[in-house]
């Protein structure tokens, strides 16, 4: 089950707590290793967390940056989770931050995967920190209810760090890392605002029906820690 939950009343307040608090882990995997690797999540709900941790002051040029998932869109499109992370989170003190886009032109994602497994290959060791979002479907990075490869993504013993996948109802195919790759990170938080989505994970904290609430692969995972930052107002 899920670990502690952090209770915000605003989303701005919830953004400097949380960067702080990966700021440290960073910090920490810096001292230990030569390079710290981040993944985070794209949507309207992070941005207060970018821009707080944007600020935050670590060596920034050890550390590799990726998106959780990614639209199957280039970074000129206004659906561009890798854009949205360039204009909020590589910017101030973390400008000198490598990034590692889920998006390499190819025609569809699904002929992407073999290239992008190589790409990487620096986050195959374990992901210092990853933030989760969450829809109000239950969905989490792109695991999708009802997507056709959502068993693949969510197969804990898979040897691949991305799977493509094409959401029954989205507009754009995604590219996203497989739970096994999130299984593997050694510090995970779910962010999330508004009662609504405070509701779908209420019904998947009490759930194992990951078809319906993907997120619960997540919240159930034997051994896994993912601590939950909440916000009543985005």
């Amino acid at each position: 089950m899920a670990g502690t939950v952090h209770r915000f009343a605003r989303n701005t307040e919830l953004g400097r707590e949380l960067a702080a608090r990966v700021a440290g882990d960073l910090r920490a995997a810096l001292v230990a290793r030569e390079s710290a690797t981040l993944a985070v999540s794209g949507g309207s709900t992070p941005v207060p967390f970018f821009d707080a941790l944007a600020r935050e002051s670590l060596d920034w040029a050890r550390v590799l940056v990726a998106p959780v998932d990614e639209r199957w869109v280039s970074e000129d499109h206004a659906d561009s989770n890798a854009a949205l992370i360039r204009a909020h989170l590589l910017q101030q003190a973390a400008a000198s931050a490598r990034f590692l886009g889920l998006y390499n032109g190819a025609s569809t994602p699904f002929a992407a995967e073999a290239a992008l497994t190589r790409q990487l290959s620096p986050f195959a060791r374990g992901i210092d920190v990853v933030v989760l979002g969450m829809g109000e479907d239950g969905h989490t990075a792109s695991f999708f209810p009802g997507a056709r490869t959502l068993k693949q993504a969510l197969d804990p013993q898979s040897d691949a760090l991305c799977v493509a996948v094409e959401p029954p109802q989205a507009a754009h195919q995604r590219m996203s890392l497989s739970l096994a790759a999130l299984l593997r990170a050694r510090h995970a938080y779910l962010h999330i605002t508004g009662a609504g989505k405070w509701a779908v994970l209420q019904a998947a904290q009490a759930s194992c029906d990951v078809a319906r609430w993907p997120v619960a692969a997540l919240l159930h995972a034997p051994g896994f820690d993912l601590d939950i930052y909440y916000a009543s107002e985005n």
